[in-house]
């Protein structure tokens, strides 16, 4: 389980991976100004030759020079990679793009690779440092509320296809995870929304009290205000370590983090990746707690409170208009949580508590009729 310590305005807590894993159990800080101090925690817990830092063009021209200080700072070798900024953009082709250069570049396996940027650098970066030279070392360090929060934590990392989103991917957990709260000041309003709907999903799968929370402080996180929004990143990551602890590869219990996942990746492909990922989850998560309700897993009244929280954040709670329900279920087709051929939910009973035991497992085959009912009528 993690182990979180709080010391002026410093947030810590330990991923811990089993020992029957690959990995190693790494640590995740969270503090005001960590970009600029960052040397020092990279050379403690990620020792390497060299460093790759791959950002998108945008972070890169608004952070990338103040990391490369601090990592000069720290007498730390690094150099920069850029790749153009957009969802669209993890691909193959840039994967190998960035791959390419980096071994033109000269880095050996003693290098390694620090993410720098959102999710899409997050796990892009990341699918790099797991295949370079059949693996190195990778550092996260999120700038959005929704890399900070959930993405750069737990290892997953992975490549968009035009057949779905992170269809080809590994799981490569990092050396250490460097939150700065600071970076969200630059960070436009719709993404620092998108954000919100993971936090406000780990409440609804975990933790009625942070759901409540979170809804009655959204003009503190509108705000950006500093202390709350370090208290609600910690508590993400704290609540989302405890998942990973127990199920690091998503045999079992991670199945919970999956919810709202189902419908948003089918809504986020659907639209050409025009919505960002936590647009297309808020959406998802008010239909798979009305597939809940359908299904008789669900309280009654759930999906209505989720909707009204999500609205009060600024974010879409039904599809696009033009998503009918034979184009959804056919973007459904080829959803990488699908088993024996059948597309499975991951639902609640209440909020704060998801369906399903160890036993019965975390997901529940949902017939297609009874889906197509809950969301088209």
């Amino acid at each position: 389980m993690p182990m979180g310590d709080q010391q002026k305005d410093v947030y810590r807590t330990t991923v811990t991976v089993p020992p029957s894993t690959a990995a190693r159990s790494y640590e995740v800080i969270v503090r005001s100004d960590l970009l600029d101090q960052a040397g020092e925690p990279i050379a403690d817990l990620c020792p390497a030759h060299r460093y790759a830092v791959i950002a998108d063009t945008q972070v890169a021209d608004l952070y990338g020079k103040r990391l490369l200080e601090a990592l000069a700072a720290a007498k730390l070798e690094a150099s920069l990679f850029r790749f153009p900024a957009g969802e669209w953009n993890k691909s193959r082709q840039v994967w190998g793009e960035l791959c390419d250069t980096i071994l033109r570049a000269g880095f050996g396996r003693d290098s390694a690779v620090i993410a720098l940027g959102g999710g899409v650098a997050g796990d892009l970066a990341g699918f790099v440092a797991a295949t370079y030279m059949r693996g190195v070392p990778v550092v996260q360090v999120p700038t959005s509320l929704l890399a900070m929060l959930d993405s750069s934590v737990g290892g997953k990392t992975g490549l968009d296809t035009p057949m779905g989103k992170n269809l080809i991917g590994a799981f490569h957990q990092p050396a250490v995870v460097l939150v700065d709260p600071e970076t969200l000041k630059t960070l436009p309003l719709p993404q620092l929304a998108a954000g919100l709907s993971e936090a406000i999903k780990h409440g609804l799968i975990l933790d009625a009290d942070y759901f409540e929370e979170i809804a009655g402080r959204l003009p503190a996180v509108f705000d950006r205000d500093s202390e709350y929004l370090l208290r609600l990143i910690f508590r993400s990551v704290e609540l989302k370590a405890g998942v990973v602890s127990r199920d690091e590869r998503e045999r079992g219990y991670r199945t919970v983090l999956n919810f709202g996942h189902t419908v948003g990746h089918a809504l986020e492909t659907l639209s050409g990746y025009g919505w960002l990922h936590g647009e297309a989850v808020a959406a998802g998560l008010v239909a798979e707690a009305r597939i809940g309700e359908a299904a008789g897993v669900t309280a009654a009244g759930t999906a209505q409170r989720v909707q009204e929280v999500l609205e009060a954040a600024r974010l879409p709670v039904e599809p696009e208009a033009d998503v009918t329900a034979d184009r959804f279920f056919r973007a459904l087709e080829v959803d990488k949580k699908r088993k024996g051929g059948s597309v499975r939910y991951t639902l609640l009973t209440r909020i704060g508590e998801v369906a399903g035991s160890s036993g019965s497992g975390w997901s529940k085959e949902v017939p297609e009729e009874l889906v197509r009912r809950a969301l088209f009528g």
